[in-house]
């Protein structure tokens, strides 16, 4: 028997290499597997329209409760999923191999993450999302309360069921079709962090909304008022993980995404919210459906050659390109830019060029090195709101003439010419 320890160890190792194949990559980001706790199975139907879209593009979602003790988000050293969703704001610890350092370990890895904070929310859930960069009220009992833009109801209520219409004005994270109708929040409100420059407010509430307990009249000033109170906030990490931050997890209910809407003041009434549309749009940007780019084929030589040198020698004329492609959903498509820039760097940049693009996704431009030697770098960094980042760096020293490489006669030194001449006539 202990001789058949070390093959059963390797077949169930062969098992679990297609299931870590499928993992998501920068080269074909498709086929994801994302772990979803709830702290209901029950979620599972409440909310069957969100998982439904996903579901429909082809992704993989394994329902686990979030208190199960055998969760673990890897294995042998691998990761089991490439997104997780947290549809838990009540657990107070997760079960298994799973604690807050490893959610942040998975974001840290390049993998993609949702959290949904509620009224209710757990310390441990509040903890994660301010990891992210977002600080919810210090009270766990406030709720964004809006007396100019709620939902007009058949019952009045306590104005917390808000009709938001302030999205972030960027086509790549919500899609070029405009989202008519507004989007149902009832939950808690946010802030930025102002140290994290990573984060974005997608769903803004109004200028008159404000954050309390609604139960209680307001005796101080709120923390949170107007248009500072985010309800839905994005991450695009240095590593470009992406993060969706949500106060509500009602707004994800097939409740919120069937239902009709008029905000207050609006004589319009929308059949059907900007729940569904705004979510599903804003789950292609989270799972890198859109806005997610790569480069190939970098390459430089000298005009007139091909090859690329090994060294180059100062006031040589150069030639550089790059090809930077889209993804799309289904394939990768070229990008169109005109803002891609190349550096040729020492220290400093000696040389910031904007590169030409011939619409099919190359980029290239020519230079001449400047009349500097040392260890130059190829740099290329893009970034741009709603894209993954693109950082390219390829080193190549410049050297100065050779002794035998320079000039015969210098041009500037004939008068010298000249005298030296006149001097032995």
């Amino acid at each position: 028997m202990a001789n058949l320890l070390p093959l059963l160890t390797l077949i169930s190792l062969l098992f679990l290499l297609p299931h870590h194949s499928l993992a998501f990559s920068p080269a074909t980001p498709t086929g994801r597997r994302i772990l979803v706790l709830v702290d209901d199975l029950a979620i599972r139907s409440t909310h069957a329209l969100y998982f439904k879209s996903l579901t429909s593009r082809n992704y993989d979602l394994e329902f686990r409760l979030a208190d199960d003790p055998k969760l673990a988000l890897q294995r042998y050293g691998q990761y089991l999923y490439d997104g997780l969703i947290l549809f838990c704001p009540t657990v107070e610890r997760f079960g298994g191999a799973i604690s807050k350092e490893a959610v942040l370990d998975f974001v840290d890895s390049g993998r993609d993450l949702v959290v949904a904070v509620d009224a209710d929310a757990s310390d441990l859930i509040r903890e994660i999302a301010t990891e992210c960069g977002v600080d919810f009220d210090e009270d766990p009992a406030a709720l964004v309360v809006d007396h100019a833009s709620y939902a007009v109801s058949s019952t009045e209520g306590d104005h917390t069921l808000i009709a938001s219409d302030d999205f972030i004005q960027s086509d790549v994270i919500l899609g070029s079709k405009a989202i008519e109708a507004p989007v149902l929040f009832q939950g808690v409100g946010h802030s930025l962090n102002p140290a994290n420059n990573l984060v974005l407010k997608v769903l803004s509430a109004s200028s008159s909304a404000y954050s309390a307990n609604p139960k209680f009249t307001l005796s101080n000033a709120p923390a949170l008022t107007g248009s500072a109170i985010s309800l839905v906030s994005v991450v695009q990490a240095r590593n470009n993980a992406r993060i969706l931050i949500s106060g509500s997890l009602k707004i994800f209910s097939d409740r919120f995404f069937r239902s009709g809407v008029q905000k207050a003041g609006s004589p319009t009434r929308f059949e059907k919210s900007g729940n569904e549309q705004f979510f599903t749009e804003l789950s292609k940007w989270i799972f890198h459906e859109r806005g997610h780019l790569k480069a190939v084929n970098v390459k430089h030589h000298k005009v007139g050659e091909v090859d690329e040198p090994s060294i180059y020698r100062i006031t040589d004329d150069l030639e550089y390109s790059v090809e930077i492609y889209e993804w799309s959903g289904t394939s990768w498509e070229p990008y169109v830019a005109d803002d891609v820039q190349i550096q040729f760097y020492m220290m400093s940049p000696y040389v910031l060029k904007t590169l030409s693009t011939d619409q099919k996704g190359l980029y290239y431009t020519s230079f001449k090195v400047p009349d500097v030697y040392g260890v130059f770098q190829f740099k290329v960094e893009y970034q741009r709101l709603g894209y993954t980042s693109l950082s390219l760096s390829k080193q190549i020293p410049v050297r100065p003439f050779r002794h035998n490489e320079y000039e015969r006669f210098i041009t500037t030194a004939y008068p010298y010419y000249g005298a030296c001449f006149s001097m032995v006539s």
